[in-house]
């Protein structure tokens, strides 16, 4: 079966000038563009579609092109091609050879694989499964490469203990992540810039960049001051406010001085903060006293007042205005810098503690309603920087900008996979949905830009980067979400077809265990390997793991030998979690992860949503019971709702749909817009982010034998054809 994820599409030799006209190409360029089609079949069809792809994606196709024509020659190249995921990016061999693993291959290739090490495109596979193979080897170069340092050296990288699913990693290690963070990478010194940033409205002033030297005095500042709260080592400390440079400062002091992280989205009503300062036991908070957005002031320190959280520190967004109603214990952030005598506060003598040692607390959805607290120890950076070396190649001297926050793994991935390997990160104070973001990314030379699906999808509804070079960026990369072909085609065009390396991990994990590389060929909206040092299998009907390189689609479990991933969780029983009733592999029980993933006749993977009933709405994992205990108080009419995740037709980010049964169906509203209105209202007290889509009548929800609703059926059902009364 030819390759159609858009339809019926005439291949590229069939394509003429009036075609490319309208599709948008310019007058007077259309000729023009028509016989350069023509020179590309001409030179590379031979060689196939992917080769005719590649010519025209690097010598035809710019941004100024409208994008309709750059979707008519993909998909008119890979029109009648026998696969599902076509290739929209090929790694060029010159290229290969300067990223982080095509260097260490070149001088260290034959001493890993032998004889059989060819170059670091066609031996990338190799390198993969010699990763698994001989951990030891492996993560003693990478740990080289990124410039880690250990106060104790571990005496091994792996060893059999039954207390850690998988083995015990790096045993007898003393370090500390922060520490690492602090010091300059071989080829790099204190001067070179740590984090550039801008604020929103303030697009036409120059950058602002903190040095190394100058975060780590800020770090140390605050670390000092910390102490002066006489806190015990090892409190738990949140922060909940956005990612900035504060909140940056904050972090890497509390991990430095030996005290754990409890990270907040700014995105959470007070119940959600109460509750996650609950479960971690939290001592204090830092906060900030509203958000700045689009000139607009969006409550913050409100919303922790309102949480009843511990002694707050206070930023104030504008430094020169005073913050009012302050709590009788609770500090402004002058105050509290203003404890340490500044004249010796520019040094710190980092807390140096074991490997498994708390860190951060981070919280990720489960099917109970109440979110799992998931513990970071010191090994957890490891693996995010260990990631971002490997697949998005993130080299010294390199820009990362990643819209997030501290609140969701991948903000302390952040700090963590640009500081441990040399790079500056690029921070945004303001909307990432804004020309003034895209305009940053241009100036601020950014190199590796993630994202999530939607902000892509933004960015193409917009257009808010038009105008901009783009060109600087080396790849992109995708979390949180299933992404659109289409969305990630045009967003690769924005940078002269770079390529989009996806992610897909959790917090659990620290990072991704099936993702991309810029030694294989990329297709879009799929995932051309597991992580380095990762194993993954897809389980049958039976539970059982099928052969590694058979194509199938099912519940995805992982080889639980991987650097980083959690031991242990502050409310839940981690084996009860992740391992309980998986089958075993090799002598190991499997670790059960939750999504459904298929794997391609290519050896791409593609990622199907949840196994189990957790939605993903917008990069966030939320239980439907969450949701559906919100949804059935909205109407005493209500009988029953059942929350459904749904991708759209044409691919892209879970769609929020609720499925209602009423007590009486004589009882159901005319206007079912007004039921959906009244569910986004609810819904905003768990997340104001949370929006249904659509809201489905139905007589009764499918059950199995124990009554337990079949969520994946209404999924299926909903997916595929909808059949009932539906807005």
């Amino acid at each position: 079966m030819g390759y159609s994820a858009a339809g019926a599409h005439r291949p590229l030799a069939a394509i003429t000038a009036d075609d490319l006209s309208a599709a948008g190409a310019g007058a007077g360029g259309v000729a023009a563009l028509h016989s350069a089609v023509q020179r590309a079949l001409d030179a590379r069809g031979a060689d196939g579609p992917a080769a005719v792809w590649g010519e025209l994606s690097r010598s035809v196709l710019s941004p100024s092109v409208p994008f309709a024509v750059h979707r008519m020659l993909y998909y008119g190249c890979y029109a009648g091609f026998p696969s599902t995921t076509p290739p929209a990016w090929i790694p060029d061999p010159e290229e290969a050879v300067l990223t982080n693993v095509g260097r260490v291959l070149e001088a260290r290739g034959r001493e890993f694989l032998g004889e059989a090490y060819k170059d670091p495109i066609s031996s990338f596979s190799d390198f993969h499964k010699f990763s698994n193979e001989n951990p030891e080897a492996y993560w003693k170069m990478v740990f080289e490469e990124m410039g880690i340092t250990f106060s104790v050296e571990p005496s091994c990288i792996l060893k059999d203990n039954d207390a850690y699913p998988g083995g015990e990693w790096l045993p007898g290690a003393v370090l500390n992540a922060a520490a690492n963070c602090l010091s300059a990478k071989p080829g790099r010194n204190s001067y070179d810039a740590a984090i550039v940033w801008r604020d929103e409205g303030k697009d036409s002033e120059p950058l602002n960049f903190v040095t190394l030297e100058e975060l780590r005095k800020k770090v140390c500042l605050v670390a000092n001051a910390l102490d002066s709260l006489n806190l015990a080592k090892g409190s738990a400390i949140a922060i909940d406010m956005p990612m900035n440079v504060n909140a940056v400062v904050i972090y890497l002091a509390i991990v430095l001085a030996g005290y754990v992280v409890v990270s907040i989205a700014d995105s959470f009503a007070a119940p959600a903060i109460s509750l996650r300062l609950k479960i971690s036991e939290a001592k204090a908070i830092f906060t900030q006293d509203y958000i700045l957005r689009d000139d607009k002031e969006l409550p913050l320190y409100s919303r922790v007042v309102e949480a009843k959280a511990p002694m707050a520190i206070v930023i104030p967004v504008r430094m020169s205005t005073p913050i009012k109603g302050l709590r009788a214990d609770d500090l402004s952030w002058e105050d509290f810098l203003g404890i340490v005598d500044h004249t010796k506060a520019d040094n710190y003598i980092a807390i140096e503690q074991p490997a498994y040692a708390f860190t951060n607390i981070l919280f990720s959805s489960g099917t109970t309603g109440e979110p799992k607290a998931i513990p970071w120890t010191h090994l957890t950076p490891l693996k995010a920087a260990a990631d971002g070396w490997c697949h998005m190649d993130i080299r010294r001297g390199d820009v990362v900008a990643w819209p997030t926050n501290l609140g969701w793994m991948m903000g302390p991935w952040l700090v963590y996979a640009s500081l441990l390997n040399g790079a500056s990160m690029a921070l945004y104070n303001g909307s990432p949905n804004s020309s003034g973001f895209a305009k940053f990314v241009q100036d601020a030379k950014v190199t590796m830009l993630g994202l999530v699906p939607s902000i892509g999808r933004t960015w193409k509804s917009t257009d808010c980067t038009a105008g901009v070079d783009w060109s600087i960026i080396r790849c992109f990369s995708s979390s949180g979400e299933a992404s659109s072909v289409d969305d990630y085609l045009w967003l690769m065009g924005r940078a002269c077809y770079k390529p989009v390396i996806e992610y897909c991990g959790g917090t659990e994990i620290g990072g991704g265990f099936v993702t991309g590389s810029l030694l294989q060929p990329q297709a879009l909206s799929a995932f051309s390997t597991p992580a380095m040092g990762c194993n993954i299998f897809i389980l049958d009907n039976n539970g059982n793991p099928l052969p590694q390189d058979s194509a199938d689609t099912g519940e995805l479990a992982l080889d639980p030998t991987f650097l980083g991933s959690s031991t242990t969780l502050l409310n839940a029983d981690h084996h009860e979690v992740y391992f309980s009733g998986m089958p075993e592999w090799n002598g190991k029980v499997l670790r059960r992860h939750g999504d459904e993933f298929e794997r391609t006749a290519e050896g791409y993977y593609r990622a199907h949503g949840r196994a189990d009933d957790t939605m993903n709405l917008g990069g966030i994992k939320v239980s439907s019971i969450e949701i559906e205990r919100i949804c059935n108080r909205v109407n005493d009419d209500i009988l029953e709702t059942a929350a459904i995740g749904v991708p759209p037709l044409g691919g892209g980010p879970e769609q929020l749909t609720v499925a209602v049964v009423f007590k009486d169906q004589s009882s159901q509203p005319e206007d079912l817009n007004q039921l959906k209105l009244a569910f986004n209202t609810a819904l905003k007290k768990l997340n104001p982010l949370f929006k249904v889509s659509s809201v489905v009548v139905v007589p009764s929800l499918p059950r199995t034998a124990s009554n337990k609703v079949m969520r994946r059926v209404l999924r299926k059902d909903f997916t595929q054809q909808p059949k009932h009364s539906k807005i």
